[in-house]
């Protein structure tokens, strides 16, 4: 009697261990949605949730398109309403001058979906279907591009504009295995232990690609003194009441992120120079709401790391966040990518 309460103890015990380690595989392992991405140069990752609550861009009033608008009435999506977390993979291309572009992308969305109204839709634009693993997969050509689409689960939508098949496919395998904490890329393998925790939004490896231009970064017209294939790793956190931005750049030697820091603080101190005459030109709470974010930002070196920090007001992130009437108002040909992008 005695042995087999023993072993009944003993079981308990391996279950509660068991559970607990399931716990914790799952709180620390990359979201689903980024689990899902091919392998990739960059992969950029949203949760929507907190930002919708924050900066409440579901009530925002937007010019919609007519194009964008017939995609919301044919399919019942709200994307800046009905997506909760999107995550993209970055592809960098041979040939940066091709019809592909510098860049080519790879994304998954999770939200609420009505997927017999979405698949109707789909079918109806789109010029060729595969089946693939049990899926339909739905060609639709796209500003010169074939943007392939499938619908993975009731909750899960994957697109890849890659010239092949082989990223929507990829995505549509690990779906399969998706219940594992350890599934996803291996960059994603690599780099996400350095994503600091409750970072709602979060990026990492050569992120600044779609700003590349002459083999710089350029952001808004401005040239940062960084090499368009350095790694970062970036992160938007929400802590008590205020967002703090962390951005990374893991630079080869401690002499280069000693370069990269020292360029980025006369970066910084030439936009903290001419600050007073954009705010001349800006709103009042713009104005403020800049200022504050400029006057938070530290760069410093932490060995081969240049790390800016930054905290960021609520007023200038809603300003970003919320889409205002060109945004909105996509080209024809890019109105179905551009609807579920938003």
């Amino acid at each position: 009697m005695r042995k087999r309460t023993w072993y009944s103890l003993l079981l308990v015990v391996a279950l509660i261990v068991a559970l607990i380690a399931a716990v914790w595989l799952r709180k620390h392992a990359p979201p689903e949605a980024a689990r899902l991405l091919p392998e990739s140069d960059a992969i950029v990752y949203l949760n929507l949730k907190p930002l919708r609550s924050t900066t409440h861009i579901d009530r925002a009033s937007v010019n919609r398109s007519p194009d964008y608008q017939q995609f919301i009435d044919a399919t019942g999506i709200v994307p800046e309403r009905d997506l909760d977390a999107a995550a993209f993979a970055l592809h960098r291309m041979d040939d940066p001058t091709g019809p592909n572009g510098p860049v080519a992308y790879s994304e998954v969305f999770e939200g609420r979906f009505d997927g017999t109204r979405l698949a109707r839709y789909l079918a109806s634009i789109a010029t060729s279907q595969e089946q693939y693993v049990g899926h339909t997969v739905y060609t639709i050509p796209v500003e010169g591009r074939r943007l392939r689409i499938a619908q993975l689960g009731y909750d899960t939508i994957a697109a890849s504009n890659m010239p092949t098949p082989e990223q929507i496919h990829a995505m549509l395998d690990r779906y399969r295995a998706s219940a594992s904490p350890f599934a996803g890329s291996s960059l994603l393998a690599a780099r996400y232990h350095d994503v600091p925790l409750f970072s709602g939004a979060w990026a990492i490896g050569h992120v600044g690609l779609p700003f590349s231009e002459r083999g710089r970064i350029t952001v808004f017209g401005l040239q940062l003194p960084l090499p368009e294939d350095s790694t970062f790793v970036a992160s938007l956190s929400y802590v008590l009441g205020a967002l703090h931005l962390r951005i990374e750049q893991i630079a080869p030697t401690d002499i280069d992120a000693a370069r990269s820091t020292a360029a980025l603080n006369s970066l910084l101190q030439l936009i903290q120079a001419i600050q007073p005459k954009v705010e001349a030109q800006s709103d009042a709470p713009d104005a403020e709401a800049l200022r504050q974010f400029t006057s938070s930002i530290k760069i410093e070196q932490n060995k081969d790391h240049a790390v800016l920090t930054a905290n960021l007001p609520v007023q200038l992130l809603k300003k970003l966040a919320t889409p205002d009437s060109t945004a909105a108002s996509p080209s024809e040909d890019a109105a179905p990518t551009s609807a579920i992008r938003r």
